[in-house]
């Protein structure tokens, strides 16, 4: 199972009122701090007062559309993410010095809602609706559409995201819905509406049709039956049509066949029984598949023969036998028409023409007078997809289950000639999840074909992360975009203003609550179905009266209209909506590219000629670990709650925004990330923050003096220090960098940088700065105080540049180390995003730090896997052409000492002797899509040989000119593979090149006694470290440590000379001297112990308070001139005594009485404040 996230290990430092800061916990719960965080921000109405800070500021306003997801489910990682994104580039903009508007919005009409009330209540079909009436219906709409409205609020807040529940908005709002109705009522005006009977999309799932981009949302792969279905000729039976078709069920509907004018037909006789047909020539192998398998070897005449040959334009108008007799009277049908929508790479190049169920049957039959506008279109299929009783032999029978059925009649009237199945892509209902029917249906339409070019026009205004989104896929949406339905034949919905008569010649369309009960004379408190049916309108033209069309809006028509509605726009905030329009920013998920992104663009442009907005973010999909889509029912997915209480928000945010999805790609989810995003950036994190704390409490304790916040800033741009000079270039250059790429939208490209940043400020800074820090050189506690100064100064703005992607976190490293006292200050969300100090950038040490790090690298690689980190070298060889940048390694050269744990470090440019150049050239490396190859031609074979002759000194200069002539033609840097190689005796030296970086480092391999004594010493060191921890040691509590190695007596000797010839170091590592275990006192109280195997010997390591240490019994009785019964005595009444206070009234000689005799003892010489005090008067 999962265990809450904890940071931390080793000990904090208590701290008093008048201190500086909190004593930092040893360890901290991720999202025990995070709740803590959100109740600081619930109590303090955090999110309302930096809202009210920034209204009071008079700022500018950033305005920000949030599309209104539906609360009927629970949200999901694609929510989060995107709701995250959303929180990021907000907050951001909020502490860049915008007013930003964030409210939550709701779509509660349409589908969603509608599906969930029919499987609860059992509801199959219109007629289940009709029987309960639409007011019963509408009321269980309304009473589920905000039943998740609690959870969904919980899980936004949980994840840090802030934005405004209260003031939210729903799609179902009176006031809403009359802005629609205002929306509709202007595009209407501008003669971009009518009324079309279309073969549309079509869910008999849901009784309506479907937008093109709804349609195509949802597609599966299934089995199909593939059928051949025969139409003998009119005037010769004995020859028959052959069309293909995988919907058996349109055939009932048949009404004539299409072939394409250009292409060339056949009429064959089949060999085996005798019959005629005609079809493509091209396509014979759909009735005789042998011809696919034995291509040229097939011989024709084997299974057919061909009797004529015809082009497509010369069977036009040639009549054949209806398939079924449904509609056998319709005039003009059951002819063969041409168009060149026929194609020959599948089928018979023989299509069937079913005008009620096909877009291009439809508009084929209409233009060769087979149906006529305002004629008989035979459409026998029911709103819920039944066949009406007109097919007399299957009505009443849903179409799809029919397909067998249909084929076993043919099959009867002899006109079956094949059937099969066929595994093809099918497009399903998005919410029903039932297979779409394409079918003729009146529907409203907004007309798309006069605006287009406006609508490409506005697409090039806007900007999008990433571009490519908008220039291919979203620019060819448009391209390609037909007329919009936006009419559901539904009952939950915003319904369509639209008053008519009976014969539709009169229209009066309502844009406003006012307008419909000025005509109507109604009080009007609801807008929805049931409220208003009824009403009806007075005719102007003498038609009785005009009453309301059924359909209900298309839910997508609703939230494509949010940015006005939820203004309720025009009639409320005109003003501000008009300053505002249009938004600043929009995001949401890919799938939105044909969906709440394409509304959005329409109606703007329909309605004022703009974008709807200026900066749009897509975010990818979250699919589960396995890649595929997330799903309740197989589990596949950890549950985003139990995710965020075992890690934290802050971790999870990081980890969706920190990944390809903000590139819009695909995410495959792993609860693993999320951990290692803790180990890696959060842990190091906390413990960089826990390290400043510990040691600015300590040098307060040290010093007296309190930690000079408002003087630490100055201080640290003041260091001379190169380590701190480079740790806020790299701050400001930071700052810089998320300036610039925030402006322009790239979270992909920031959040990286920020994740570096963290890492390298503390596995880099904070890791080298140590001791620093830590004030271990006495004489040099100025110094001390300027890295404290630096690292706080850094972690206090750290948090300010991270406080959009981590808010908990950010907010709590923010009051701990600011301590605020005012309001204005409360939090890191109240201020303003650090503003970039120019002075402080130095590419210069950036680049030598770069290089450190580089070296660092190199060494570890050089050392292998025989040469442990542990294990002492003599020397590092560093190796550099530019003598400028081994001057700067030099100024670092005592942590590359430190860090590759070696005694000496050489800096020089003799590259020659340590390694050589090389290269060829890069014959396939391409420039403006001509290869180097091409370019060179017959000079290739000369010019390559002359690259690879090159000297060192040659190929040098030509990496630091970038271009080289050979033989009259100029190569680039870019078109040769340039190859560094070390060039030493391996015997004695391990080397390693960066060909980046153009650094070779030589590392001298040699051991000697003194080096592994060294090593012995550091092996001794990190295991008392190991103990002091292990043990619940306090930073700054001071201990007695002894040893004692057993083993064979060579053995023990040499860890006995390692510790000490290394005293000094072990010293300074311990801030305490390591004893012998002989020397320690019975007495010594043991706080921690350990026995583990060093090398040959076994290894006992003691922690012991600090205790008075005397002398051997008889020494001291010798000192003393006592019998050693006294001695005795004297020594368990001094080891008895508290140290402490020894120190203090004893500092150099102690009065005492032991049986009835008084004694003097003289510090130094008849007892010892300490071990270490007795070990060096002895030395």
């Amino acid at each position: 199972g999962r265990r809450r996230a904890t940071a931390g290990g080793g000990g904090g430092t208590m701290a008093s009122d008048k201190m500086s800061f909190e004593a930092c916990p040893d360890s901290l719960s991720f999202p025990d701090m995070e709740e803590e965080v959100l109740a600081h921000w619930e109590e303090t109405k955090a999110f309302e007062t930096s809202v009210q800070q920034s209204l009071d500021e008079k700022r500018p306003e950033y305005n920000f559309y949030d599309g209104p997801p539906f609360a009927t489910g629970l949200p999901h990682y694609g929510h989060i993410l995107a709701g995250t994104i959303k929180d990021v580039v907000t907050r951001y903009a909020h502490l860049n010095g915008y007013y930003v508007e964030r409210r939550f919005g709701w779509d509660t009409h349409g589908l969603p809602v509608e599906y969930e009330i029919d499987k609860k209540l059992g509801i199959t079909s219109s007629d289940d609706v009709a029987k309960m009436g639409i007011k019963a219906y509408n009321a269980e709409c309304r009473s589920i559409v905000t039943r998740y409205c609690s959870e969904w609020e919980a899980v936004v807040k949980r994840m840090g995201r802030w934005i405004d529940f209260k003031h939210d908005y729903k799609t179902m709002e009176p006031w809403y819905m009359e802005s629609v109705w205002w929306v509709f009522k202007t595009i209407f005006e501008k003669d971009l509406v009518y009324k079309g009977f279309r073969v549309m999309p079509y869910s008999t799932g849901c009784t309506t049709p479907l937008s093109n981009f709804e349609a195509t949302s949802n597609y599966k792969d299934v089995s199909d039956p593939a059928v051949i279905a025969s139409f003998p000729l009119k005037d010769d039976p004995e020859v028959a049509f052959v069309a293909w078709t995988t919907t058996p069920w349109t055939l009932p509907s048949n009404l004539a066949l299409c072939v394409n004018p250009e292409f060339s037909y056949v009429q064959i006789k089949d060999v085996t029984t005798g019959k005629q047909y005609i079809l493509g020539e091209a396509r014979l192998s759909e009735l005789y598949p042998k011809m696919k398998k034995e291509k040229q070897k097939y011989k024709v005449g084997s299974e057919f023969e061909i009797v004529k040959k015809f082009k497509g334009a010369e069977l036009k108008g040639m009549r054949y036998e209806p398939l079924f007799s449904y509609f056998a009277d319709h005039p003009s049908a059951f002819q063969v028409l041409v168009d060149d929508y026929v194609t020959d790479s599948s089928g018979t190049g023989v299509v069937h023409q079913a005008p009620a169920f096909g877009e291009d049957d439809y508009r084929v039959c209409m233009a060769h007078g087979v149906i006529t506008a305002g004629g008989a279109l035979p459409c026998p299929v029911d709103a819920d997809g039944r066949f009406e009783p007109v097919v007399s032999d299957f009505a009443g029978r849903y179409v799809k289950e029919a397909d067998n059925d249909i084929c076993a009649k043919l099959k009867e009237l002899g006109r079956l000639v094949n059937k099969s199945s066929i595994l093809h892509s099918y497009p399903f209902c998005w919410r029903s999840d039932t297979p779409l029917i394409y079918k003729a249906v009146p529907s409203w339409f907004v007309r798309l074909d006069v605006i287009k070019d406006k609508l490409l026009a506005n697409n090039d205004k806007t900007y999008w992360v990433p571009a490519n989104v908008k220039e291919k896929r979203f620019h060819n949406w448009l391209r390609d975009a037909r007329d919009w339905n936006i009419s559901r034949n539904r009952y939950w919905g915003t319904p369509i203003p639209i008053w008519m008569s009976d014969d539709g010649e009169e229209v009066v369309v309502i844009g406003s609550i006012e307008e419909l009960e000025r005509l109507t004379g109604a009080k009007i408190t609801d807008l929805h179905r049931e409220n208003i049916d009824h009403l009806e309108i007075p005719s102007q033209k003498g038609k009785g009266v005009l009453r309301r069309v059924p359909e209900v809006f298309d839910c997508w028509f609703e939230s494509g209209s949010m940015p006005y509605a939820q203004q309720h726009y025009p009639f409320e905030n005109k003003e501000r909506f008009e300053k505002s329009f249009p938004a600043d920013f929009v995001a949401e998920g890919l799938d939105q590219t044909r969906g709440w992104f394409y509304t959005l663009m329409v109606l703007s442009t329909a309605l004022f000629d703009k974008p709807a907005f200026k900066n749009l973010i897509v975010n990818g999909m979250v699919l589960a670990a396995d890649g595929k889509k997330m799903s309740k029912r197989l589990k596949n997915y950890p549950d985003p709650m139990e995710v965020v209480h075992s890690y934290g928000a802050d971790a999870l945010r990081l980890y969706l925004i920190n990944s390809p999805v903000v590139r819009a790609e695909v995410l495959k989810f792993q609860e693993e990330g999320v951990l290692q995003n803790l180990k890696e950036i959060f842990i190091p994190w906390f413990n960089a923050y826990r390290f400043f704390v510990q040691n600015a409490l300590r040098a307060e304790t040290t010093n007296t003096t309190a930690f000079n916040r408002a003087g630490a800033a100055t201080a640290a741009a003041n260091s001379s220090n190169i380590m701190d000079r480079w740790i806020l270039a790299a701050t400001h250059g930071l700052i810089r960098f998320v300036r610039q790429e925030m402006a322009a939208y790239r979270l992909y490209t920031v959040v990286p940088r920020l994740v570096e940043f963290v890492e390298r400020l503390c596995n880099c800074y904070v890791r080298f700065n140590r001791k620093r820090i830590k004030g271990e050189d006495k004489e040099a506690s100025a110094d001390t105080d300027t890295g404290l100064a630096t690292l706080y100064t850094v972690l206090l703005t750290l948090a300010k540049v991270m406080a959009p992607f981590t808010p908990f976190f950010a907010d709590y490293l923010y009051r701990k180390l600011a301590r605020p006292t005012t309001e204005r200050e409360d939090s890191v969300h109240f201020l303003l995003m650090p503003e970039v100090d120019e002075s402080l950038i130095d590419p210069e040490i950036e680049t030598a730090m770069s290089n450190m790090l580089e070296v660092i690298n190199l060494g570890r690689l050089a050392r292998g896997n025989d040469l442990p980190l542990k294990r002492p070298l003599r020397e590092l060889i560093v190796v550099h052409e530019s003598q400028s940048v081994l001057d700067r390694l030099q100024q670092l050269e005592s942590y590359i000492k430190l860090e590759l744990n070696v005694h000496k470090v050489t800096f020089t440019n003799d590259e020659p002797t340590y390694c050589k150049l090389s290269a060829k050239v890069n014959g396939s490396y391409e420039t403006d899509g001509v290869k180097v190859g091409q370019r060179l031609g017959k000079k290739m074979a000369t010019i390559g040989k002359a690259v690879q002759q090159l000297s060192h000194q040659e190929l040098s200069a030509f990496q630091k000119e970038g271009t080289i002539t050979i033989e009259g033609e100029t190569l680039s840097i870019n078109e040769v593979f340039l190859n560094r190689a070390a060039v030493v005796d391996t015997e004695k030296y391990s080397a390693q090149v960066s060909l980046t970086a153009n650094i070779t480092v030589v590392l001298d391999t040699y051991v000697d006694k003194k080096l592994l004594g060294e090593q012995t010493a550091r092996e001794v060191t990190n295991r008392v470290q190991k103990l002091r921890k292990a043990s619940g040691v306090q930073v700054g509590d001071v201990l007695d440590v002894f040893y004692r190695a057993t083993g064979s007596a060579e053995a023990v000797a040499e860890v006995d000379e390692a510790v000490v010839d290394n005293a000094d170091f072990i010293a300074s590592s311990l801030r305490s001297a390591l004893h012998n275990a002989s020397l320690r006192p019975v007495y010594a109280q043991v706080v921690g112990e350990t026995t583990e195997s060093l090398g040959d010997v076994q290894l006992t390591l003691s922690l012991c308070i600090p205790a008075v240490a005397l002398p051997a019994d008889e020494k001291l009785a010798e000192l003393l001139n006592v019998d050693i019964k006294l001695a005795k005595g004297v020594v368990a009444t001094v080891a008895s005594m508290d140290t402490a206070w020894l120190a203090q009234h004893a500092a150099s000689s102690l009065e005492l009485t032991v049986d009835g005799k008084l004694l003097k003892l003289e510090r130094g010489t008849h007892f010892f404040l300490s071990v270490t005090e007795k070990a060096d008067k002895s030395k």
